[in-house]
């Protein structure tokens, strides 16, 4: 009787998993995160064109290639996204996650180190949020190679949320956390999420990258 007790309350657990995952999501403080995202975003675009067009002559004085790089990402629900950033490698340099990417001989271009410095390079993405391809925050979308990390995410309901360009993970280490923390990290930011809690982010990241700034 126990052993079958036990079985009906395991089953309900993954029920109601099941279920957490598949909840809908507040539509008027989603309402409310898309349009801050368009006003965010737009008014990004414009007050960055200037530094935008510097950056693009810069990129092509500076080595061959496309300005733009398009990188093949996972986004809501799993489906599939092209993802745009000022391009900061050299052409040719294999799509790898960033922690496999510094066991290899630097493939960043002079100015790309510019770029990533100042977080320059993430700028296009305010076309992908235009395009509803991405959310200003959110979790940070995985490359189209990282099926465990993105098989982990969907485990942890973390993709019924739309990719931010920047996010709670990226605010509380970036890239040199393990893909199992990234995975916690997301999934608390999920578990949370309001409208306000973005906007905390949004300050957060600001101070991040200025931070990061001056320990150059």
């Amino acid at each position: 009787m126990r052993t079958g007790d036990s079985i009906q309350n395991q089953q309900l657990l993954e029920d109601e998993d099941d279920a957490w995952q598949t909840a809908p999501l507040p539509r008027f403080q989603l309402a409310a995160k898309r349009a801050t995202d368009l006003f965010l975003t737009l008014g990004a675009a414009i007050f960055f064109a200037p530094i935008m067009i510097i950056v693009a002559i810069a990129i092509k004085l500076d080595s061959s290639g496309p300005i733009v790089y398009q990188q093949r990402r996972f986004g809501k629900d799993g489906k599939f996204f092209e993802i745009y950033k000022f391009r900061t490698m050299h052409t040719g340099t294999p799509a790898l996650p960033t922690d496999q990417m510094q066991k290899l001989p630097s493939p960043v271009t002079r100015v790309g180190k510019i770029l990533r410095a100042t977080s320059l390079d993430e700028l296009p993405q305010i076309f992908n949020v235009v395009k509803n391809d991405m959310s200003i925050v959110g979790p940070r979308p995985a490359l189209y190679n990282q099926t465990q990390l993105n098989d982990m995410r969907q485990s942890a309901g973390v993709l019924r949320y739309p990719p931010g360009i920047t996010g709670w993970a990226q605010v509380n280490g970036r890239d040199e956390l393990p893909d199992d923390v990234k995975v916690k990290m997301d999934k608390w930011y999920c578990d949370n999420w309001n409208y306000f809690l973005d906007w905390k982010i949004i300050i957060m990241t600001f101070q991040t990258v200025i931070s990061r700034r001056g320990n150059k």
